[in-house]
């Protein structure tokens, strides 16, 4: 066919393919047929034609010859990975935000779900934030940058590559304004709520949207109760509690960069006289107020990831199971825990058989009240375990 693109192909082992037919997007390196294509051939982030050992193509995608990751598909049609497609891909992804949202404050593209494999873009009304975290998206910049541009077309553009991720596939770190200007602090706005967030300092993309969705069922449980957030980077969790009618509101991080944000955003939005900032480690805090035996009546913890790598999931599951006893000692007898991770690797079912092993060890009892995963803008792909990261319950704490 004359459209067909003119890629190298990469062969797959026999039999190689069976995941990818069954919908994953990832070819790991070993399985690739090296005698015939030797993964030395190629450059990092080249597109290719991925093809079965008998030759049938399975579709488009890029190859990065210096990862266990060696290659993933973007396009089982064969099309070229190009501007063309990145606009296409993105007016996807758009129906589906704009039937969840009434402004353009979400992610916009998640990745391998979105069809766009090592791709974030995330909007902040009229400004947007793109991320690149494999070699095959970032050799694709410019066309990504041009489709964003045509199809958003928004007042400001940053390129926020300063992922850990990109070390892994040999790229450097930057942060770029590559469109427009962008004057200090940008807005996200949730549940009515102005949270003001610095794009080039601020963690990941600026701000957590995955956590919007839960934040927003809060509602039935903080008002009137004093309310403690732990880990709480700008005040997402405890701001939207105040929101919702909390009585008082602690807000704890050990940034003290992340601190000034709380407080800015607790003066944005009128709050001076019900919530707090504390710049401290969470777990000595929580030791501290354990000591003190101060209470509240619903604690918020949602931390970083403990376990970023399979190796790690016995000590960090233990991590998980500490914080959570912790939280626990400083509630009211009859308290609400609010407890997630973000850890791929720490599957939902270890999260609460701590929790409950945590509950049996201080002599309390726990009803899971409700499971809490990432927002409609983080797509779960079916046939992707790895998109399907962020799990937490809110739970009843009660004494045995």
């Amino acid at each position: 066919m004359a459209d067909t693109p003119d890629y190298p192909a990469l062969v797959l082992r026999r039999g190689e393919e069976r995941r990818l037919r069954a919908g994953h997007l990832w070819v790991f390196s070993n399985e690739v047929d090296v005698a015939r294509t030797p993964l030395t051939a190629f450059a990092p982030g080249q597109p290719v034609w991925i093809v079965d050992a008998a030759g049938k193509p399975l579709g488009t995608g890029y190859v990065n010859p210096s990862t266990l990751i060696a290659a993933r598909l973007v396009d089982r049609a064969g099309h070229a990975l190009d501007r063309s497609l990145v606009v296409h891909r993105l007016k996807v992804a758009l129906a589906l935000r704009e039937r969840l949202y009434p402004e353009p404050w979400y992610r916009l593209v998640f990745g391998e779900s979105d069809g766009l494999p090592g791709l974030t873009v995330e909007r902040f009304g009229d400004v947007v934030v793109a991320q690149a975290t494999t070699a095959g998206m970032d050799r694709l910049r410019d066309e990504v940058t041009a489709a964003i541009l045509k199809v958003l077309s928004p007042a400001a553009l940053m390129w926020k590559n300063d992922s850990g991720a990109r070390a892994i596939e040999g790229l450097g770190e930057s942060v770029e304004l590559v469109h427009g200007r962008l004057d200090g602090p940008t807005v996200a706005r949730e549940g009515g709520l102005d949270f003001l967030c610095d794009l080039r300092e601020g963690q990941k993309t600026g701000w957590f949207y995955d956590q919007r969705a839960n934040r927003d069922r809060l509602a039935p449980y903080v008002k009137g109760a004093r309310v403690l957030d732990v880990f709480s980077y700008l005040g997402g969790w405890g701001l939207r509690a105040a929101g919702f009618g909390a009585a008082e509101v602690d807000c704890v991080d050990v940034s003290a960069r992340a601190v000034d944000g709380i407080r800015a955003n607790i003066a944005r939005n009128g709050f001076g006289d019900r919530a707090r900032a504390h710049a401290a480690d969470a777990f000595e805090f929580l030791r501290s107020a354990r000591a003190e035996r101060r209470k509240w009546d619903v604690v918020i913890l949602d931390p970083p990831a403990f376990v970023k790598r399979k190796k790690d999931f016995k000590e960090g599951s233990l991590a998980y199971r500490r914080l959570n006893e912790l939280g626990m000692q400083v509630l009211e007898r009859d308290g609400i825990l609010v407890t997630c991770s973000c850890s791929h690797h720490m599957p939902r079912e270890a999260l609460v058989d701590g929790l409950q092993a945590g509950a049996r060890h201080l002599d309390r009892q726990v009803q899971l009240l409700e499971p809490l995963s990432q927002s409609p803008d983080h797509p779960v792909h079916p046939a992707i375990p790895e998109t399907d990261y962020l799990k937490g319950v809110i739970a009843r704490v009660l004494p045995a």
